[in-house]
């Protein structure tokens, strides 16, 4: 059973953290590899680079969406270990894409795939979606292509 790269990272900064003491850091890490790992023994394969990307972009997403309800309710000292958890994730990510890139690359998809119309959406994020997962808010990337189709 081979490690992927990011899977070593994650497992080297799971050491580093109880080196450190760093109990908040090491929870949040060994939240990811355990994620990680239930995927793997669910699907009974070794995940590359990408899905685990992708599964480590599911669990900021998770954590926003909880953020968003402990504002709403009030509770700020959650607030906070959510943020902490996110910025902890975000490491293992790769950087964010701006504006402008993925503006370009939603104008590539639209002129590749000759999308028109809503109906063509499906089409136009699937081409998408592979070039900014972990990279953008899925969210913001289906609205900026409803904007675009509309």
């Amino acid at each position: 059973m081979s490690q992927t790269h990011l899977k070593q990272r994650i497992t080297e900064a799971m050491k580093a953290a109880m080196r450190a003491r760093d109990k908040a850091r090491l929870g949040t890490v060994r939240l990811a590899l355990a994620e990680i790992k239930k995927v793997e023994i669910d699907e009974r394969i070794d995940l590359d680079d990408s899905r685990i990307t992708s599964i480590l972009d599911k669990m900021v997403k998770q954590r926003r969406d909880s953020i968003k309800q402990f504002e709403t309710a009030g509770r700020t000292d959650l607030v906070a270990q959510e943020q902490l958890e996110i910025n902890v994730i975000k490491e293992f990510l790769p950087e964010a894409l701006s504006e402008e890139e993925l503006d370009t690359i939603i104008k590539d998809a639209l002129e590749k795939s000759g999308a028109s119309s809503m109906q063509d959406m499906g089409n136009l994020m699937g081409l998408v979606k592979p070039q900014v997962v972990g990279r953008a808010d899925m969210g913001a990337v289906s609205q900026k292509i409803k904007a675009a189709l509309s």
